[in-house]
């Protein structure tokens, strides 16, 4: 009973006989089984799923509670407990004191000051993606997300790691392996033993041994060159491993930590920007004001730091577009203690959802809200929703740590595209998105690529 004597109220949801379609669209759907959930029974929503109970709230309230107010009480739920065997106690997935001390080591990396002062790094890593892409001006189609995979993982090892991360070609079929493990353990709750020589297991073996090669490697450079100033993630890391009584703590503390950084450093950018070159590719006079504001903020230099402040129509496109394609889709959680959400219990040990992608859709929010509309982000535009509406980087203690960084990247990339390049979708592909960690297309971008004049879009 609570406390006024009323038996608590439990959201309504889909009967136990569903559960079979519920599993199908787990594996297959979960965009789909998301929106119907939130189309057919509201913004509070229970679903059983095999043995597990979700409770899903779809409401700016709901997060402010789950993610920030309340936030002690919810750790990492469902994708992220079992994503753990695949991916280690990296930042993404660690909880408590451990969690505590990982973003208290990493966090002075991506104070804004030192993020300015990596701008010029971005700047050449994107003249040089825009060098590459442009190579290809009036041939075959060229994996736009491929390349921009490849950029962002360069700008992470510059500017995160001081290394070169260009010499390891074999990290991102790694990373996808490990991906598709990490969801995997979600869709069978980690109940199919890892010794099992399944096809996918065996590929996922070898890609955290590949992985680990690669951060051992990169941490061996480091002790045998060592940075004065201290003021990168692996000098940091180093120095703070190094304080663990157990070597092979502090080696898996390595290398979970690593791994983390390097798989969320670098997809979700590149999946922001891939998704705006699909939005672009049917909105013509977007496109055209992109480049009207590129060519008269950047003329013919490379962009700097401060052109961030000036950039705005830039930056509202960025925003539209993580609004309808978050890079991170959805925040599970799991309830320490029981707990009240939208007025609905919520027992200890449940499983809560948080979801950007639904959330940003939502019609109470958002006018005509499946539409792309930049105009959404103008700054007379932002003061009649909720602050929790939305959320594309998380909110509350977990608030992406690296999302400026982020959006340094995307800004100059998107910029630069607009003022250099016209990028198409080669006509009959279907982009597709795959709701995996983050929010990424599926099978790659093929563009065709021509030159634009600064003068015209």
């Amino acid at each position: 009973m609570s406390e006024n004597g009323c038996a608590p109220r439990t959201p309504p949801g889909p009967p136990r006989r569903a559960t079979p379609g519920l599993l199908r669209k787990l594996t297959g759907d979960r965009l789909g089984l998301m929106e119907a959930a939130a189309r057919d029974y509201g913004d509070a929503v229970r679903m059983a799923i095999g043995p597990k109970k979700l409770y899903f709230f779809n409401h700016p309230e709901h997060a402010k509670h789950v993610l920030a107010d309340n936030a002690a009480n919810y750790h990492k739920g469902i994708g992220y407990i079992q994503a753990r065997r695949a991916l280690g106690d990296g930042l993404l997935t660690s909880e408590g004191e451990l969690w505590r001390k990982q973003r208290r080591t990493i966090q002075p990396v991506f104070q804004h000051k030192r993020i300015a002062a990596q701008a010029g790094v971005v700047a050449e890593e994107v003249g040089e993606l825009v060098g590459r892409i442009r190579a290809h001006e009036g041939g075959d189609p060229v994996d736009v997300l491929h390349e921009l995979t490849g950029f962002t993982l360069g700008v992470l090892g510059r500017t995160l790691l001081d290394a070169d991360l260009g010499a390891f070609d074999s990290i991102g079929h790694s990373f996808e392996a490990v991906q598709d493990q990490a969801m995997f353990e979600m869709e069978t709750m980690s109940m199919v033993p890892t010794w099992l020589p399944l096809p996918n297991q065996l590929r996922f073996r070898r890609a955290r041994r590949d992985l680990a090669g690669i951060v051992d490697r990169l941490v061996a450079g480091r002790v045998a060159d060592p940075r004065p100033d201290g003021d990168d993630v692996l000098t940091r890391l180093i120095d703070s491993t190094s304080r663990e009584s157990d070597p092979e703590v502090a080696t898996r503390r390595m290398r979970d930590e690593l791994v983390t950084l390097l798989l969320a450093g670098h997809e979700t950018t590149a999946s922001t920007l891939g998704w705006a070159l699909r939005l672009l590719d049917d909105a013509p006079e977007v496109r055209r004001r992109l480049h009207e504001e590129a060519v008269r903020v950047l003329g013919d230099r490379p962009p700097v730091y401060e052109d961030l402040h000036e950039l705005t129509y830039t930056n509202m496109v960025l925003q539209e577009v993580m609004r309808l394609y978050p890079p991170v889709w959805i925040l599970p959680r799991q309830a320490q203690a029981d707990d009240e959400v939208g007025g609905y219990h919520v027992p200890a040990g449940s499983d809560v959802l948080i979801c950007p992608y639904t959330l940003h859709r939502h019609p109470g929010f958002w006018d005509d809200p499946t539409r792309f509309d930049p105009e959404r982000f103008a700054e007379d535009q932002l003061g009649g929703r909720p602050r929790y509406a939305y959320i594309p980087f998380g909110a509350g203690p977990r608030f992406c740590v690296g999302s400026h960084l982020g959006m340094l990247e995307a800004t100059f990339v998107l910029a630069m595209f607009a003022r250099d390049l016209r990028l198409e979708i080669v006509p009959g592909y279907e982009v597709v998105a795959e709701p995996m960690l983050s929010l990424r297309i599926r099978g790659g971008l093929p563009m065709r690529v021509r030159s634009t004049s600064r003068q015209t879009a």
